[in-house]
Formats: C-alpha cells, sequence, structure tokens
C-alpha cells in the first residue's frame, strides 16, 4: 500500500471516529442536561421548603447561598475543564447532584434552625453542581461538533436540546406535582378499591426522591461523553489556571460582542429566574391548589419548544443589541402585568416569562460560541456562568431585603399580600438594569476600540 493511500485511510478513519464522538456527545449532551436539569420538585419548589417549616425570607436566603457558591466555583471550574478535560468536570457535577439530593431527601425537619443549616450545604452543594458543568458540558459537546467539522449544526443541537429538555420538564412539571398532592394518592386508592389515607406529610419529600433517581441517570450520561484529546505538553498548574483566566477575562472585555451578549444575558436570566423560583407563591395568590402547579409547570414545558424558534427569529434582526432590546422590552411589559394582577389570567404572563427564559439561554449560547475561541471556550462560558449567578444572587438579596422591609412595615399582612406588594418593584429594577448594560456596553465599546489602536 502507498503512502498516499495510508494517508488517506488514516484521514477517513479519523472522520469517522470525528464523526461518532460528535454524535455520541451530542446525545450525551442532552441526556445529561434533560436529567441535570428537569427535577420532580421544580413545580412546588417555594412551597416545598415553605411547608418543611422555613419562612419565605429563609427560602429567598437559601436562594442567594446557591448563587453565591456558583460565584466563587463558576470560573475556576471552567478553567479547571480547559485544563484537566470538561469530562472530568461534567462527571464531578453529576456525583454532586446525587450528595445534594440525599441532603435534601433526609435531613430532619424536626429542628428548623438544623434544618435551615443543613439546607444551606445542599444549597452550596447544588451550586458547586451547577458551576462544574456550566460551560464544560457545552464546550464538551461544542468541541466535538469542531472536530467533526459540523460546528454549524450547533443551533439544531440547541433546538433539539430545547424540545428534549421541553418533554423532561413536562414529565417532571406533572408529576412531580401530583406526586407532592396527597389527594392523587387517596384518589388512586379509591380507584384501586384501597381505603388510603395518605397525608400531606406522607409524601412532602417525594418529588425529591424521585429527582434522586434522576441524578443517577445524569451520572450515566456524563461517564458516557468523550473528551477531546489532551496536548502531551500541557502545563496543568495554579499559575497556568490564573494566567488562563485572566487572559480569558481580558478577552471578554476587549470583545465588544462577548461583553454585550453577557451583559445583557444577566439581566434578562437573574430577573427571569427569581421570578421562577417563586412562581409557586405567585401560584397561591391565585388561589390555584397544588395539584394545579404541576399542569402549569407543564404548559412551561409545552412552551419551551418554541423558545428556539423566536430566538432564531430574533438572531434575524442582524444584532445582538437588537434581539436582546426586543427581548428585553417584552419582558418588562411581562413584569409589569404580572405585578398589577391577582386573577387567573395572570398565569399568561408567567408563561410568557418562561417562555422568555428559554430564548435568553439560546441567544447567549449561539452569540457567544460563535464568538469564543476553542481553547478558551469553556472559561468563557464560566464567566457568562459567573456573571450570570452574581447578578442572580444580588437580585434575589435585594427581593429578600424588600420582603423583609414589606413584613416589618406591615405586620398584619400576609404571606400573599406582601409578596405581591415586593414583586411591583421588579420591573422597575428590571429596567433600570437594562438601561446600565446597554450605556455600560456602550462605553466598553469605545474603551475596546481604543485599547485596540
Amino acid at each position: 500500500m502507498s503512502k498516499d493511500s495510508s494517508k488517506l485511510n488514516t484521514s477517513a478513519s479519523a472522520s469517522v471516529n470525528a464523526n461518532e464522538c460528535a454524535d455520541k456527545n451530542v446525545k450525551a449532551f442532552i441526556l445529561f442536561r434533560v436529567a441535570f436539569n428537569a427535577r420532580f420538585y421544580y413545580p412546588v419548589l417555594a412551597v416545598l421548603f415553605l411547608d418543611l417549616g422555613l419562612s419565605l425570607e429563609q427560602y429567598a436566603l437559601l436562594n442567594v447561598a446557591w448563587a453565591v457558591s456558583i460565584v466563587g466555583l463558576e470560573v475556576p471550574s471552567g478553567v479547571l475543564a480547559d485544563l484537566w478535560g470538561r469530562k472530568k468536570l461534567v462527571v464531578f457535577a453529576s456525583f454532586l447532584m446525587v450528595f445534594e439530593m440525599l441532603i435534601f431527601a433526609f435531613a430532619p425537619a424536626q429542628n428548623i434552625q438544623l434544618l435551615f443549616y443543613l439546607f444551606l450545604f445542599n444549597r452550596f452543594l447544588s451550586g458547586a453542581a451547577e458551576a462544574a458543568a456550566s460551560g464544560a458540558d457545552e464546550a464538551l459537546t461544542y468541541d466535538a461538533l469542531s472536530l467533526a467539522n459540523k460546528e454549524k449544526s450547533w443551533p439544531d443541537v440547541l433546538d433539539k436540546l430545547g424540545r428534549y429538555q421541553s418533554i423532561g420538564f413536562f414529565v417532571a412539571m406533572i408529576v412531580g406535582a401530583a406526586a407532592y398532592d396527597p389527594s392523587t394518592f387517596n384518589v388512586l386508592g379509591k380507584w384501586l378499591g384501597q381505603d388510603w389515607h395518605v397525608q400531606a406529610q406522607d409524601v412532602l419529600r417525594l418529588p425529591i426522591f424521585l429527582t434522586l433517581a434522576l441524578s443517577l441517570v445524569a451520572c450515566f450520561a456524563s461517564l458516557s461523553m468523550i473528551d477531546r484529546p489532551k496536548k502531551v505538553d500541557a502545563e496543568i498548574s495554579f499559575s497556568k489556571a490564573t494566567k488562563d483566566m485572566i487572559a480569558a477575562g481580558k478577552w471578554i472585555l476587549l470583545s465588544p460582542l462577548a461583553f454585550f451578549v453577557i451583559a445583557a444575558y444577566v439581566c434578562n436570566d437573574s430577573v427571569i429566574r427569581l421570578f421562577m423560583t417563586m412562581a409557586s407563591q405567585y401560584y397561591r395568590v391565585l388561589h390555584l391548589p397544588e395539584l394545579s402547579f404541576g399542569l402549569i409547570g407543564s404548559s412551561f414545558a409545552l412552551i419551551g419548544v418554541v423558545s428556539p424558534k423566536i430566538a432564531k427569529k430574533l438572531i434575524l434582526l442582524g444584532s445582538a443589541q437588537k434581539a436582546f432590546g426586543a427581548l428585553s422590552l417584552a419582558i418588562v411589559i411581562l413584569l409589569s402585568c404580572l405585578a398589577m394582577t391577582t386573577k387567573l389570567w395572570g398565569l399568561i404572563f408567567a408563561l410568557g416569562l418562561g417562555l422568555g427564559m428559554g430564548v435568553v439561554g439560546f441567544l447567549c449560547s449561539h452569540y457567544l460560541n460563535e464568538s469564543a475561541e476553542a481553547e478558551k471556550r469553556a472559561t468563557i462560558l464560566s464567566f457568562k456562568g459567573l456573571a450570570g449567578n452574581l447578578f442572580y444572587g444580588g437580585v434575589g438579596f435585594l427581593f429578600a431585603q424588600q420582603l423583609k422591609v414589606m413584613q416589618q412595615s406591615q405586620p398584619m399582612a400576609g404571606e400573599n399580600s406582601i409578596f405581591m406588594d415586593t414583586l411591583a418593584y421588579l420591573p422597575w429594577g428590571f429596567a433600570g438594569m437594562i438601561l446600565m448594560a446597554y450605556l455600560v456596553s456602550w462605553t466598553q465599546r469605545k474603551f475596546a476600540a481604543k485599547a485596540r489602536s
């Protein structure tokens, strides 16, 4: 066999392996994201903590602690993913999810103070898992596509991910809310001819146990991924990690597109996420039964199928500024409508926010992956996660403080009234954040132009 023939065969074999690796990573990436994110307790998240004995303020502070843990670990985990291997970080994230759910499932509820501290540790583990997975799973999949010369198919992967995540959330919302409602089992018992008397305390943590099972699926998916080939002479040290982190930070500061996308993303994502974590409390304001929370959550999942299509339409507007501008305007309107109504049709605006969350994630992933350097991709995506969770923690802390102020000023008011009064501040705060993001990005663009010249 000639040398030319040998080279052709080697090239063809490498192409086949690259294609197989890309296909396998795409499948594992989608399964991991669905198992990691579609949690059965989401439809009753806020009321679950409250029913376990915590206060609304304690619950808000736990969300802040969750965000703070991500802030501290987000970028270092991204640097480690680039240096040590993205797969190791994704596998680590899946195992952290298992430990997180074990604490959630078995923490004793008799001592509220102890319960709060255990849940504080749970939130730390959850934040660490989010930080480890954030950026690493995307970079791992995008790199595999790039090696197979399929990076142009990334929007299609995101579209497919959106559909499967919607199905996963649909199932999790329906099953999770039904599992939390004791009447589900009492009705089922009658249908089976059994005289069951299931109480709320009997099924309080059932959605958590179901999510614990799902964490094992996330472990399987993470172990199925294939990491990119590593350079033999790669220097893995603290000094190199620090240099890479600084280099990625400088790249973002000097990239007008990346800087703006991250700024717009954190404003939109933090406010939408704040409402979504408090959504079950809003449903109680609307006097809806817990069982309906799953139906509402499944509606979020169904409309999530539409998010990629809307995001693609926004991308066609021609620039990230126009795309995020149109989205932000819609979110201001939705937040304003939510704050002004306690009627059932307020659900329409809540569903609109859920749709916006998918659009925000799609736009950010599209613009950042398209512009990021391959060797720094996980680190750059981690900076995005760091900024997002820093803002989410800040917004959550301010919301918790405003709740406290409202409680002190209206000691006789109920939780629903206090929640709605605090919610009224959200659209104003979000509008101010978006205007500031555009102003800071305009200033940064001038700074980056001078630095390059």
